[in-house]
């Protein structure tokens, strides 16, 4: 077996020592993270970058022991578990009209959906914000589902649309032929096959969800009560209190939540990021 040559030998080396240096930025802010949330104010103002050698958890007591902290969860898991759900029924039935089905205006659609991921929220904001202020949605948690739902609404479409023109044709005509509907094919061919793209679907808006500040901060931060997980978390800090451990620890707490979710959905995940590319 020829061995490579040393250029490509050093080629290869220069890629993993690529490779290396941006996995280390990337964990580096996790690391700075975690380690600080151990710390104490003082032992972070003496070393911020040190590993915390005296352990001390009062920063994640304090701000787990905070009346409100198990609230804002509540109203995270809440807003996020619906927006999701929500955004995911829609988004399963466009994307099975617009693989699965000939009409006219379809490219159009297409198109449009493709348009509409690169607009920016922040330029919705302010006739979003009268419009609910005149239906009375505003500062409820049904007015922030509505509105996460119909951001995440273009991508979440996109992506199943690719997801399910790679299933094989040949299963939903078979299907048809036995005298199932086509919405008995959806249901019985198309998302058993899915589940990859739908947990993918369901991790991508889940995080971006749970993580949102603008719209939480806008449309839901009316009354302490209705104020999500990152809107709470900006309180922690301000320009009278400097506790960096205790915002840390409270982003550690946060991040949790997202780590369980990925870990039991990584495979899918990968799965689903890779899937759509092959057509029959």
């Amino acid at each position: 077996m020829a061995r490579g040559s040393p250029d490509e030998s050093r080629g290869r080396v220069a890629r993993q020592g690529l490779l290396v240096l941006a996995s280390l930025a990337a964990l580096f802010p996790l690391y700075l993270m975690v380690a600080n949330a151990f710390k104490t104010n003082a032992g972070y103002l003496d070393s911020p970058l040190a590993p915390p050698f005296d352990l001390s958890t009062d920063a994640i007591d304090e701000a787990f022991g905070r009346g409100d902290f198990p609230r804002w969860i509540l109203n995270s898991l809440l807003v996020t578990a619906g927006s999701v759900g929500l955004s995911s029924v829609i988004a399963v039935l466009a994307a099975f009209a617009l693989a699965g089905m000939r009409w006219r205006g379809r490219s159009l659609v297409e198109n449009g959906l493709i348009a509409l991921m690169v607009v920016p929220p922040i330029v919705m904001v302010i006739p979003l914000f009268r419009l609910w202020v005149d239906l009375k949605l505003v500062y409820t948690y049904q007015g922030a589902v509505i509105i996460y739902t119909g951001l995440m609404l273009p991508f979440s479409i996109y992506l199943l649309t690719g997801f399910f023109r790679s299933i094989p044709r040949s299963l939903g005509e078979a299907a048809e032929i036995d005298g199932a509907s086509r919405m008995r094919v959806m249901l019985a061919v198309v998302l058993p096959l899915s589940r990859p793209a739908l947990v993918t679907l369901a991790l991508v808006q889940g995080l971006w969800v749970w993580n949102e500040l603008l719209i939480a901060v806008i449309f839901l931060q009316g009354s302490a009560s209705h104020s999500t997980l990152m809107v709470g978390l900006t309180t922690l800090q301000n320009r009278y209190h400097q506790n960096v451990p205790l915002t840390l620890a409270g982003m550690m707490l946060a991040t949790i939540p997202i780590v369980i979710a990925y870990a039991f959905g990584q495979r899918s995940l990968v799965r689903g990021l890779t899937a759509g590319g092959v057509k029959e």
